[in-house]
């Protein structure tokens, strides 16, 4: 019946010219003949395509069998795929580009992970041939084609281990290839437009030149708008494997693929990770800045030069070690205000690869007017804090006392400052002053002096660090990490400074100090310990009457009240936190045992 239908439609638009079909015409083809191709008559519906004396009808409404076609070539084991895949490249030899176009592009949009590699891997090269038979038509229809192909390639799944890339077991390395091969023609005909708008600006007069240059490339932005968008997907999620781990990385040479696009459709690689400080000159178009250029994926390209070393023979050797680490604090500082773990992990990588070559102790001051060399430490602070991975809370750890260790003794004094203001985390805050009490006893070695981590300017530091948030009333257990640290600090100082000496003006400031921390302090120890001895007295009691409900004490720790909990976990806890006060108070005293006797002297 289809057969029928099919052959009667074609042999009366036979008579007809190619502009003069009607809407029931195409529909009756389109329906008989999908209905023939997936009944199993594709050698009828061959023979009648392949007809010279249908060839009008196939150019304008062939197009309509590709569904049925492609379903049979994307199963591969029916009986008949030749006729189908004869069928599939006449239309292709035939058809309108446009509408072939229109047909292939509905054809590859699926769901299924397996089917999206198999249609990426069957229809990229007829599009691929549709495109460039439409000549310089085709910018607008390759940017088409090439977002509605991303949009596939996002929805693999993508590999983490060495083995799931050797394997491809989600087919994500065979698509990057064959989207390479698919851009590769357009790359190098943008290139040549490029070389050739150049050497016409050269030769022409400059008004002339300036206006050729002003024109919008449309090939060559539609292709940095894709390489732009394989930077922030799938090259910022995946991890690329080094050579040593990987010699041959489908992924890593997709990498370099984008990267060597980029240069060969005119963008400088070093002006494109360099963008946060050098200043671009205004390329008119459509497309805005940041449109243009998305600052994701511009940290994604600064990772893949710094911590991969991709295209890295394209910088110029003349940029120093700072100036390359002020133009990556931006792409680091994006990076790590993220929450997806991968993007948190590339801004460590970028941060310490940057870091490490700057020499020790160079990094001035004058950094920390620049808002990046601030924003980076508050968003080291989340990650080192708040990150559910142990290991990037370590490495956060490690890149941050990298970052401290660069600067110079002054910027070093007004980071600590700076930290102890804005961190709100009584364990960073520990962490600064552990960093303070380093940088003091490297001052009092002979020959060390200088002026930040001592006298006048050291003092308003300390009254920073010996100091209590809440005064008497402070959560002990809350800034545990801070106030330990803090009487760490003050017994080394009393220690190591000679009253007679003085170098770090603690002396001279100790009674302050006994007012504003020593006393509030031990205040602050006697009422908590009241309180938690009391709490165990009473769960005691509780315990030796028997009672048949076990009791529920709400402890806080920091912000945070603890889970209900049992008796005998109950006085584990209150225990654990009288031992914490013990120790406060048996370092109070020996404090004030050393000034009582160095007083003296």
């Amino acid at each position: 019946m289809a057969l029928e239908q099919l052959s009667d439609v074609v042999q009366r638009c036979q008579a007809l010219p190619d502009d003069s079909y009607t809407a029931e015409d195409h529909d009756i083809f389109t329906v008989a003949g999908r209905s023939c191709i997936e009944e199993g008559n594709s050698a009828q519906v061959l023979s009648i395509v392949l007809d010279e004396k249908n060839q009008d009808i196939v150019r304008c409404m062939g197009w309509n069998l590709l569904p049925p076609l492609i379903q049979i070539l994307l199963r591969k084991e029916d009986k008949n795929v030749s006729q189908c895949l004869a069928i599939f490249n006449h239309l292709l030899q035939t058809c309108r580009p446009k509408e072939l176009l229109i047909g292939l592009l509905e054809q590859l949009e699926h769901d299924d992970p397996d089917t999206i590699a198999e249609s990426l891997h069957l229809l990229l090269s007829p599009l691929q041939k549709v495109l460039l038979s439409l000549g310089s038509r085709k910018a607008s229809s390759l940017g088409m084609t090439l977002s509605s192909v991303l949009d596939q390639v996002a929805k693999l799944p993508l590999p983490h281990t060495k083995e799931q890339e050797e394997d491809d077991v989600f087919s994500l390395c065979r698509c990057c290839t064959d989207l390479t091969d698919f851009v590769r023609p357009f790359v190098h005909e943008a290139k040549q437009s490029t070389l050739n708008s150049k050497a016409q600006a050269e030769s022409a007069n400059k008004t002339a030149g300036e206006q050729d240059m002003g024109k919008e490339d449309e090939l060559r932005t539609e292709l940095l708008k894709f390489c732009m968008k394989t930077l922030s997907h799938p090259l910022l999620e995946v991890r690329l494997k080094d050579p040593d781990t990987l010699a041959v990385s489908p992924l890593r040479n997709f990498a370099t693929e984008i990267l060597t696009s980029l240069s060969a459709i005119g963008e400088s690689l070093p002006s494109l990770v360099y963008q946060p400080l050098l200043k671009r000159k205004q390329v008119p178009g459509f497309l805005e800045e940041e449109v243009r250029y998305p600052k994701e994926s511009l940290a994604s390209l600064a990772h893949l030069v710094f911590v991969h070393h991709l295209a890295a023979d394209t910088f110029p050797s003349v940029f120093s070690p700072v100036f390359c680490l002020r133009c990556n604090m931006e792409h680091v500082c994006l990076l790590l205000s993220r929450t997806e773990e991968t993007r948190i992990e590339k801004g460590l990588e970028l941060y310490e690869k940057s870091l490490v070559r700057v020499e020790a102790g160079s990094l001035p001051a004058d950094l920390l007017e620049i808002k990046s060399f601030l924003a980076v430490p508050q968003n080291l602070v989340k990650v080192m804090t708040i990150c559910p991975r142990h290991d990037l809370r370590t490495r956060g750890l490690k890149v941050f006392q990298l970052s401290i260790d660069k600067f110079d003794t002054e910027a070093k004094y007004r980071f600590f400052q700076y930290m102890l203001k804005t961190s709100n985390h009584s364990g960073v805050e520990g962490y600064i002053i552990k960093n303070i009490k380093n940088q003091i006893d490297f001052a009092l070695q002979p020959g060390n002096g200088n002026t930040w981590f001592e006298g006048v300017h050291l003092l308003p530091l300390l009254r920073k660090v010996l100091s209590l948030p809440d005064g008497p009333e402070t959560d002990l257990l809350q800034y545990l990490d801070r106030v330990m640290e803090s009487l760490n600090l003050l017994r080394y100082l009393v220690i190591r400074d000679k009253v007679t000496e003085n170098q770090t003006g603690i002396w001279t400031e100790l009674y302050k100090i006994e007012d504003t921390f020593i006393k509030p302090l031990r205040v602050g120890v006697n009422m908590s310990r009241a309180h938690y001895e009391r709490e165990l007295h009473n769960i005691m009691e509780s315990k030796r009457n028997k009672a048949k409900e076990e009791s529920v004490l709400s402890v806080s720790v920091g912000d945070e009240k603890l889970p209900n909990m049992t008796s005998e976990s109950q006085i584990e806890a209150l225990h654990s936190a009288l031992h914490t006060f013990d120790m406060m108070e048996s370092v109070l005293v020996r404090i004030e045992e050393l000034t009582e006797v160095k007083a003296e002297l």
